[in-house]
């Protein structure tokens, strides 16, 4: 049995059209980090020198603040 080219022509644009409302449904989502630190809180010694870029926490430490 021959397929008519009607009937060729509508399944290529069945398959088309499921094609692209299947990469047109597709969504991504970001997320962002939107969590500050606390405000009563201090940051550690250790990752106030992280942010710093520095070698040493001492500089950072709440018993060596006085010596500055």
């Amino acid at each position: 049995m021959q397929t008519s080219k009607i009937t060729r022509i509508a399944v290529v644009a069945l398959v088309l059209l499921f094609l692209v409302l299947s990469v047109i449904s597709c969504s991504t989502h970001t997320h962002t980090q939107t969590t500050p630190a606390p405000s009563g809180k201090k940051i550690p010694p250790g990752q106030a020198k992280k942010m710093n870029g520095d070698k040493s926490a001492k500089a950072y430490a709440p018993g060596q603040q006085k010596k500055r």
